[in-house]
């Protein structure tokens, strides 16, 4: 009997691809077809259009494992007799944007972010956007079922799709600085881009070029699946010092990091410093809020108390703390804007950020048009961008120690772990639950903070911790440590190296 629900990620399809580094290929072009299969199905379903008169687009990031993916994903839709644009190498938020420009029923990226090279595996787009949890096991349920489409004869059309995505971007700043692509408007500024040997080398080449700018001492734009240079993570230290290195070194005005296939993006001043983070968040909200008085700001559940006094005192907005994951982020903005509530950000700190005005499309490439606009508009001023988030204050201390859960059944013991410690915490004088605790447990402590909460995906149990002052994080690493110590399936080696 086939069993593919092991794939779901969240809202995605991840697993072992290759075998290069050991692992079980669960990846299989079987599970490929039998899951394109069903997303078919799904499209046809919710559309109410025969398979026939479907189109969807199919691209991919870097990753060793994309050609055969593809040829997979690209067979199973044509066997359908569904008409497919094979667009090659591209971005994620490329392919969801087919379905606005491109006119396509749904797109297919062959994607796993920012995991191993031998990790691949699918992301899927309707008109609607990117799909939900139960949607991707309603996909699943299909895929493992004897239900197919009849076998018909679609169409493949190459198409470079990248190149109209691109122009969309080139647009979107010479709109923002009210000047053409033949005035060349950001001659003058110098802009590395890092992409890690992920997708990202095309914001280099095809957007920030043609407008002028200077982006010698850009690094690691080649395509390459084996990332042999640092991990597309913004959230990785090696990647973060690679593109602040690469700042430095050229004497740019500003860094861009991406993440595999563009969905994530950071940023580097011209000081070498990261916008990375409560930063990034910082960043975004000053730029949004800028024409939308009041609005609320809609943030993951590790961001700090400095962001929420810099979002509410300083830019005179709402900061709404959520759950992790970038799509419970967006559907709660998504959510508060039907009730009434102007949210037009959400943004993850990871670097996942989606604004109302790009259909709560999580794209890094448009974040950063966005910074890059507003940049310029500002050096015209004689300001940076620093005077934006100047008076946001960030933590002394901060550090993230990730416990692995050891039994089978992890998220039922994460919740009786949570549980537990939540009682644990009500018998300290000197803890206090947030009052916007939306995930997991979030405490107040003396100048400082922590939350426990449970992976969205995973079998750990991150825990976040901040503090105003000098060896405060250990003080409350030292404070909880009676209770980690007694949980018998959580592997605490992390916090006993902290502590020792």
């Amino acid at each position: 009997m086939k069993n593919y629900m092991s794939l779901k990620s969240g809202t995605d399809i991840r697993g072992v691809a290759s075998d290069i580094f050991g692992g079980e290929i669960n990846i299989t072009d079987p599970a490929v077809t039998d899951i394109t299969a069903g997303f078919a199905m799904f499209l046809s379903k919710k559309y109410g259009k025969p398979f026939g008169n479907l189109k969807v687009a199919v691209g991919h990031d870097s990753r060793i494992t994309a050609n055969r993916i593809k040829l997979c994903v690209i067979e199973a839709f044509r066997k359908a007799g569904i008409t497919v644009l094979d667009c090659g190498l591209s971005s994620t938020p490329a392919m969801f944007m087919t379905t606005v420009d491109a006119d396509t029923d749904g797109a297919v990226q062959i994607t796993a972010s920012h995991h191993p090279a031998d990790r691949n595996g699918l992301k899927f787009f309707t008109k609607d956007g990117g799909l939900d949890g139960c949607d991707i096991e309603a996909i699943i349920k299909i895929a493992q079922s004897d239900e197919r489409p009849a076998i018909s004869e679609g169409k493949i059309i190459p198409t470079d799709f990248m190149a109209t995505y691109s122009a969309r971007l080139r647009k979107m700043i010479c709109d923002g600085l009210k000047m053409s692509e033949g005035e060349l408007p950001l001659k003058g500024f110098h802009i590395v881009v890092d992409a890690g040997n992920g997708a990202g080398g095309f914001y280099a080449a095809d957007v920030l070029k043609p407008l002028g700018a200077d982006t010698t001492g850009s690094v690691y734009l080649t395509p390459d699946g084996m990332f042999p240079n640092h991990i597309p993570n913004p959230e990785n230290e090696a990647a973060m010092e690679s593109i602040c290195g690469a700042v430095t070194k050229s004497g740019a005005d500003l860094g861009i990091i991406f993440d595999t296939d563009v969905d994530r993006a950071g940023c580097v001043d011209k000081s070498g410093s990261e916008i990375n983070r409560n930063r990034l968040v910082a960043l975004a909200a000053a730029i949004v809020i800028e024409n939308n008085p009041g609005a609320t700001i809609v943030t993951d559940s590790v961001t700090s108390y400095g962001l929420k006094i810099f979002i509410e005192k300083d830019l005179g907005g709402k900061h709404h703390r959520f759950k992790r994951g970038y799509r419970n982020v967006i559907n709660e903005a998504i959510r508060l804007c039907q009730e009434g509530t102007n949210s037009p950000l959400a943004i993850e700190t990871s670097g996942h950020a989606a604004l109302r005005e790009n259909y709560f499309l999580d794209d890094g490439a448009y974040l950063v048009t966005k910074i890059i606009i507003k940049l310029a508009d500002l050096r015209q001023n004689g300001k940076d961008l620093d005077d934006l988030i100047g008076t946001l204050k960030c933590p002394v201390e901060s550090d993230e120690l990730r416990f692995s859960i050891t039994c089978p059944d992890f998220k039922d013991y994460g919740t009786k772990v949570i549980s537990a410690f939540e009682k644990f915490v009500n018998a300290e004088p000197s803890f206090k639950i947030a009052d916007d605790n939306r995930e997991g447990i979030r405490v107040s402590v003396n100048d400082g903070w922590f939350l426990l909460r449970l992976s969205v995906h995973d079998p750990i149990m991150p825990i976040n911790i901040e503090s105003d002052h000098i060896n405060g994080v250990r003080e409350i690493l030292e404070k909880l440590y009676p209770f980690f110590k007694f949980q018998a399936s959580l592997d605490i080696s992390s916090l006993d190296s902290r502590l020792n």
